[in-house]
């Protein structure tokens, strides 16, 4: 019963704001045009104690700690939780990560949130923007940022982004 009063408490919490939010927080009808942004950036994943540890296939945690360059110029820090069996070309990852810098000019920080899963050697990886996580000169950021890994190992992102029409 414990493990249910959290989860319904928590959905009843998401609904009435959802169901109830002032005008001023209303999602805004359209958004500008798509716009891209590209670049390279380093990356540095640190593993971290995890929260949950059992004999078969074990839950991994580790930090996430980013440079972007090009169009967007920043830092991000976050946290990532992966299970699976990498020997056997099969697992999957959920992290969230706060960037910080400015994307072409305009200052500010936003939250990525990444679900990714590998099968057979197969990936399918969706990181996306926390709707209302923009915050600065980026407040309504929404997008979808692709991660491109070249043979040499270097990192490289496609950022498909847009701010609400005013």
């Amino acid at each position: 019963m414990n493990v249910f009063v959290p989860r319904a408490v928590f959905m009843s919490l998401l609904t009435l704001f959802v169901l109830f939010r002032p005008p001023s927080q209303q999602p805004k009808e359209g958004l500008m045009t798509q716009q891209q942004a590209t670049g390279p950036f380093d990356v540095k994943v640190s593993p971290l104690d995890p929260a949950f540890k059992f004999d078969e296939n074990p839950y991994t945690r580790f930090s996430i700690d980013k440079r972007f360059h090009g169009d967007l110029e920043g830092v991000s820090k976050g946290e990532m939780l992966a299970a699976g069996s990498p020997a056997k070309g099969a697992g999957g990852y959920v992290a969230i990560e706060r960037v910080s810098g400015s994307l072409r000019g305009l200052s500010g920080t936003f939250v990525l949130q990444h679900s990714a899963t590998m099968e057979h050697g197969s990936y399918q990886m969706n990181i996306t923007v926390v709707p209302g996580s923009g915050a600065g000169q980026l407040a309504g950021l929404s997008g979808a940022m692709q991660i491109i890994i070249a043979a040499d190992g270097r990192h490289s992102y496609n950022f498909s982004y847009a701010f609400p029409e005013k």
